[in-house]
């Protein structure tokens, strides 16, 4: 019986760490369609979020083909493509965004990473100057509390950065009535506004502001997951979050809570694999948000998509499941 026990155990154990492996050198392509009012013409685009260096293939190859054939209008980022460390290689993120620019507008919200790098020089050196000034070069101008209107489509995408003190690990405040207004202004009427914003928990302080539709990542989809369950743990060390990945939904306002792509400070994802977001906002009677994972390989297309047209000119400006 004994040794029944333990060879149950060594099983086990060898297909959670095969299923690590795969889990951590993967993504899945997460398809969202969002009919709003307010969406004038159809818009797509991609989300890329907690990256953290990752490469998919050399240079993000299998990443950036994935993201190809998919056709997007624009490429945004919700935060952490790259790793706040001391004396670490922004090649990685930089020679991703630099593909993806060639051929996409981009729109890049920050998260605290790219934070991190800003307000602490001392620990940083000049990280943050080099990596804003290549960015700069390549027409990417990261959304710090401003937005980007698309007016033929009646869409407005605003990026959050908040105080550093909104990411504390353990106890962190909460948004005062009236922050977000002041770092970003009253909402645009008439518009789905959209907000880039990296922590996923501050939702109900983004849905009090007007956001129509969040997109932020930051929890990594919990690390490890319990297969069909929760999440595990969150960057602020809390057991089974509330906020981990899929929809949200709070009074009028959806959240839609990438997993990410990569890892960071526990280096592994397990029944966890990332996840690239893909946006379909389309007109709608009335806002609805629904969810579902592409089957098949993640650089296959779905159904109909590889024949989509897009334009080319391009000037530079989850779970499965539905709220």
């Amino acid at each position: 019986m004994l040794n029944l026990l333990i060879a149950l155990v060594a099983a086990i154990f060898v297909i959670c760490l095969w299923v690590l492996l795969y889990d951590s050198n993967r993504f899945v392509v997460v398809s969202c369609r969002i009919e709003d009012p307010a969406v004038q013409a159809p818009y797509r685009a991609v989300l890329l979020t907690d990256l953290h260096n990752k490469r998919y293939g050399r240079d993000n190859e299998r990443l950036i083909q994935a993201i190809r054939l998919r056709q997007p209008d624009a490429v945004w980022t919700a935060g952490d493509i790259l790793t706040a460390r001391p004396r670490a290689s922004l090649e990685p993120a930089l020679r991703l965004m630099e593909a993806l620019s060639r051929e996409y507008p981009v729109c890049y919200g920050n998260g605290n990473h790219e934070q991190r790098l800003k307000l602490y020089p001392g620990t940083y050196g000049d990280m943050a100057e080099r990596y804003d000034r290549a960015l700069e070069k390549m027409g990417i101008r990261p959304l710090v509390n401003t937005h980007v209107d698309l007016p033929e489509n009646g869409i407005t995408v605003y990026g959050l950065e908040p105080d550093r003190r909104f990411y504390r690990r353990f106890k962190r405040p909460v948004m005062e009535k009236g922050y977000l207004e002041e770092l970003l202004g009253k909402p645009l009427p008439g518009r789905c506004r959209v907000l880039l914003a990296h922590d996923p928990e501050h939702f109900k302080a983004y849905a009090a502001w007007g956001a129509d539709v969040v997109l932020s990542g930051h929890v990594h989809g919990g690390v490890i997951r319990i297969p069909f369950g929760k999440g595990l743990i969150s960057p602020s060390l809390r057991l089974f979050p509330k906020y981990d990945g899929g929809l949200f939904q709070e009074g009028e306002s959806r959240m839609i809570l990438s997993r990410g792509l990569g890892m960071h400070t526990v280096p592994l994802r397990l029944f966890n694999p990332g996840e690239l977001i893909v946006l379909d906002f389309l007109p709608g009677k009335e806002r609805a948000v629904t969810a579902q994972t592409e089957k098949g390989r993640e650089n296959a297309p779905r159904e109909g998509q590889a024949s989509r047209g897009r334009s080319k000119d391009h000037g530079h400006t989850g779970k499965a499941g539905s709220v």
